[in-house]
């Protein structure tokens, strides 16, 4: 079966001065690698101004994302833990993981967001993520 995420893409405890930091953060090991061009950080920030915090999609879990464009170059997904909570201005506040979804076109969107979804239908899989110490530790989490 094809991977998640790779180790490479995942970044634990980390610090964000808000929310809009927390996004850069989870999106950076994407730019490292060529997956996007930083354009694509810029309009997931941008979506978020414009329709408000709908990307944290329950309690301390937020899905950065923002439509397929030429700024995609490889769908990809990374994902950050945070030390401190980080906050969105929503219900589901406080924030402590943010991954990040990056897609060429809409089938890989969905695709990807649903293998996400159906880890999460499992309640006590995001304690189990934000529990984990290591990189290795969260990418066998990610990847089982």
């Amino acid at each position: 079966m094809e991977e998640s995420i790779s180790k490479h893409n995942i970044r634990l405890h980390c610090t964000a001065k808000n929310w809009e930091d927390a996004i850069r953060i989870s999106a950076a090991p994407l730019v490292e690698c060529g997956s996007i061009n930083p354009s694509y950080i810029d309009r997931m920030i941008a979506s978020v101004h414009e329709l408000g915090p709908y990307i944290v999609i329950m309690p301390g879990f937020a899905i950065a994302h923002a439509a397929p464009g030429d700024d995609v170059t490889v769908s990809d997904l990374s994902v950050a833990t945070f030390s401190e909570d980080v906050t969105f201005g929503c219900d589901n506040d406080p924030v402590r993981i943010v991954m990040c979804l990056a897609c060429t076109d809409r089938e890989a969107h969905i695709a990807r967001l649903q293998r996400i979804a159906e880890k999460l239908l499992d309640e006590t899989f995001l304690d189990r993520m934000g529990s984990c110490v290591s990189a290795d530790e969260l990418y066998n989490l990610l990847n089982e």
